[in-house]
């Protein structure tokens, strides 16, 4: 069998419920959440776990009790201890990363069976020291008389004890210096994407996510929790309005900003994991996938305007396989900010932005009633290691849904990046 003529399909996925940070999962760590997903897809699939050649998990936010996370999970969800297991980092697209990883593994020759996907809890975020602080709080323990403790513990000062918030540093860009909502603030002054049209596309996520509920829960598996199971998402709101939408202040420009919590995505905590394989394996195996990965780009982009990353990677796919917009029946594109999607949005349909990448006429227009057909981010949640993989899995088994053939799913990256994939039905 010639495993690099073998496209990579993915047979099946199954996710959590995503929930707010703060919320159902806040006391549940990212390991145990990518556990809960992998058990209940090995189980959904009835795959052995001894066919399993590697497990790959995107994760951003890397606990620091679970260094390589991917290998923890693989071990307590009962995956041999000789199956190895990698943790991948492309901050939001770190799920995506999951699955070409694997794609390029099998590519390679070096696997036809993988576990994917990516899991995170925003939750537990830690809080931290600065390194004068940390320095002092080593010397104090290191101290071993009543003198030298005093001395220690006289050389701090009040802004000793105020941490620094882990999420908050993560979400701002070290080179631009500017947080992700700043940079969409941009995004909207650019663009000339007016509060109005932000708060009118957040609704429109929490009407399609809440008519929606049912289809998705048959990508949700229940997770048990000491006194409770959780069992669906908790961040879609079937009653938003417009009206309370518009009484939101902005979070990041507060005198004249546009971008608030309610045209956000929101921050949240969850898993997904999706059995891929060579399409020689699952035809050995009699699976029927749910769908293939046929291209993929990343790109790169301007960190301050990173959500621009959608439009630079489809526009490069297009040169890749000629593949419009308009040929995919089903088209994510991750809800990071209502402003980032609609800015997007115009950059596909403008002859100039596809001019700057070598294109002749515009990259192509999505259909709106084939975007985000059963919501996005913004309604459902952004648990940033594992959101990649979530677009992957709803596209498939939407287009399964409405016999659609091809999908096309993106999403904006922190740092300046964005990822692109085409998906084919099976």
């Amino acid at each position: 069998m010639n495993v690099s003529n073998s496209k990579l399909v993915i047979v099946d996925g199954v996710r959590t419920p995503f929930s707010k940070m703060g919320t159902d999962f806040a006391r549940t760590s990212a390991v145990e959440l990518g556990r809960t997903a992998v058990n209940a897809l090995l189980t959904r699939t009835g795959l052995d776990p001894e066919l399993v050649d590697e497990t790959i998990i995107g994760n951003v936010c890397q606990p620091a009790d679970a260094g390589n996370i991917a290998r923890v999970i693989a071990l307590r969800s009962g995956i041999p201890e000789s199956k190895p297991a990698a943790t991948v980092h492309r901050n939001c697209a770190s799920g995506f990363e999951s699955l070409t990883t694997a794609y390029e593994r099998m590519a390679a020759g070096r696997g036809e069976i993988f576990v994917v996907g990516g899991t995170e809890n925003m939750s537990q975020v830690p809080l931290l020291y600065s390194f004068a602080a940390a320095a002092k709080f080593a010397a104090l323990s290191r101290a071993r008389t009543t003198g030298q403790r005093f001395a220690a513990m006289s050389r701090f000062r009040i802004q000793d004890f105020s941490p620094v918030i882990g999420l908050k540093l993560g979400l701002t860009d070290p080179v631009v210096s500017l947080s992700m909502g700043d940079t969409a603030e941009l995004l909207a002054r650019e663009f000339d994407i007016s509060r109005g049209e932000q708060d009118e596309f957040a609704l429109k996520s929490h009407q399609k996510a809440a008519l929606a509920r049912e289809r998705l829960q048959g990508e949700i598996a229940p997770v048990f929790l000491e006194k409770s199971c959780v069992q669906q998402d908790n961040g879609v709101r079937e009653k938003q309005s417009l009206e309370s939408l518009s009484k939101l202040r902005p979070v990041f420009a507060r005198n004249h900003g546009t971008v608030t919590a309610g045209n956000s995505s929101q921050i949240t905590d969850g898993a997904v994991a999706l059995l891929v394989m060579s399409e020689a394996r699952a035809e050995q195996l009699g699976l029927k996938p749910l769908g293939r990965i046929t291209d993929y780009h990343y790109s790169g982009c301007d960190p301050a305007r990173m959500g621009l990353g959608p439009a630079y990677a489809i526009g490069e796919l297009k040169k890749k396989t000629g593949l419009c917009p308009e040929d995919a029946e089903v088209v994510e594109i991750n809800e990071a900010f209502a402003v980032q999607v609609l800015a997007t949005l115009k950059c596909l349909e403008s002859e100039d932005f596809a001019k700057r990448m070598g294109l002749e006429g515009a990259i192509g227009a999505v259909r709106r009633e084939s975007l985000n057909p059963n919501g996005g981010a913004i309604a459902l949640g952004h648990p940033v290691g594992a959101s990649g993989s979530r677009l992957v899995l709803t596209a498939l088994r939407e287009l399964r849904r409405t016999g659609g053939k091809r999908a096309l799913v993106s999403l904006c990256v922190g740092g300046g990046q964005g990822g692109a994939l085409w998906l084919e039905g099976v």
